[in-house]
Order: C-alpha cells, then structure tokens, then sequence
C-alpha cells in the first residue's frame, strides 16, 4: 500500500489518539494518493488535498461517524465532478452538506442529481443521523475522472479499467477496515455490477452483494418515477440490514 497510500499529517493530525469509524475515513482520504498509470487524455478528480474540503470532510465524518460501529457499505462508481468532487463526500452537494447535514461550507451551492435523489431517500429514512448510523457511502473508485470536459467512469475502457484495477482492489480493501458488515449495496446495474461481482468472488470483500439502479440514472431516465423508486432502495437498504445481522 506504499504507493497509493502514503503518510500525512493535514487531516490525520485532528485524528492522532482516537479511532472512531470517521477517523479512519479521514485518515484514508487524507493518505490516498492518484494511481500514476492514468492515460494523458484523463484528468483526476481529486478534492482531499484542498484544506476547504478538508475541513467540510472532518466536519461531517465526525458529525455522523463518531463511533466504532460497523455499518453497510452503499458502494458508488467514482466521485463526479459536482457532488463529491466538490465537498469530499460521496453522493453530496455542497446543498445536501450544508442544509441536511448541517456542515456550513464554502463550496458554490449547486445541485448535482444524484445527490440529490439519495438525499430524498435518506430523508425518507428518517434523515442523515439515523441513515449514516447504519450505512457508509464510497465507491468503487474513490478518485473520479473526466475526459473532454465530462465525468468518466473507471470502466468506460476496458483498457482503462484494466489499468485501474490493482488501485481498486488495494482501495477497496483499505476500506473494509474502516467498519465493514458482510453485505454491501451497489448502485449501478450493468458494468459497475458486472465489474465488482468479478473481483468479489476473487477477493471476498463481502459475502452477500445487492444492487440497485444508479441514483443518476433514475433522476435522469425515471424522474417520473422517483417515488417508487424510492420505496425500491428502503425494501433493499432494509433487506441489506436484516443480512448483515444473520
């Protein structure tokens, strides 16, 4: 794990003599470093290293993730350019952070869909407290990236994907220390399941997979039928609990 996580102080500083579920998030973040075999023609999306997000991502780790208890994890594709891209924190706006986290920050308070479907669903939860007191949100990837101007995802290549799989795997296990139960959720139903199932049944990252249709997609394609859509994800979400206690 050398060479894509490494030691440093900036956020970890805050974490030094405790070692709560959001502590090891922080300090995660706070070493990871980008893959060096990206091609010329992708850019990172990369936000850890800029002291505002910093401070937003410390706020709300140690806000929601100030225990030692395991949860689910809810695993994304890879960060865009507007949600996490911007605050740190997967699938939320500086919107979402600000007004349902309660995380004052200093981001531009744009609105990115899938933010802002999952913040439905968590409200419909019974809000941010509750949800994070049982769930964590990641993603496969945990750097995004962007070619010609637009989000792109790791498994829009093969070659790509490819090249960013010993990254994915090594991130990926660095994350399960954080507090994992044995049941994840994905969101993504065609190349993002189809790429993590492969690597479950090689390194058996967790024992039972859900998956669900990308936040995205429903606000893009099913807008009309967000409300079923949000019953879907608490049928599934609730399932997910009932299995990480069997």
């Amino acid at each position: 794990m050398n060479d894509i996580l490494r030691s440093n102080n900036s956020i970890a500083m805050k974490s030094d003599h405790s070692n709560t579920f959001g502590d090891r998030v922080i300090r995660f973040f706070d070493s990871l470093q980008t893959p060096e075999n990206i091609p010329s023609y992708v850019e990172v999306v990369y936000p850890y290293g800029r002291t505002d997000v910093q401070q937003a991502m410390g706020d709300f780790y140690h806000t929601f993730f100030n225990d030692t208890n395991r949860r689910v994890f809810v695993l994304g594709i890879n960060p865009g350019r507007f949600g996490s891209g911007m605050t740190g924190v997967p699938f939320t706006d500086p919107v979402a952070l600000e007004t349902q986290c309660d995380i004052n920050n200093p981001f531009d308070k744009k609105r990115e869909l899938s933010s802002e479907f999952v913040y439905r669903f968590i409200e419909a939860y019974g809000g941010p407290k509750k949800f994070y007191a049982d769930f964590f949100l990641s993603a496969i990837s945990p750097i995004g990236f962007v070619r010609d101007g637009k989000n792109y995802n790791y498994y829009d290549d093969p070659n790509f994907c490819q090249a960013l799989q010993a990254f994915i795997i090594e991130t990926l296990q660095a994350q399960l220390s954080f507090g994992a139960k044995p049941v994840v959720i994905l969101f993504g139903t065609g190349k993002n399941q189809k790429f993590f199932t492969e690597i479950n049944s090689t390194y058996h990252f967790f024992d039972t997979v859900l998956t669900l249709e990308h936040p995205r997609y429903i606000m893009q394609y099913k807008r009309k039928q967000v409300d079923a859509y949000i019953k879907k994800y608490m049928d599934v979400f609730s399932q997910a609990l009932k299995n990480a206690t069997r």
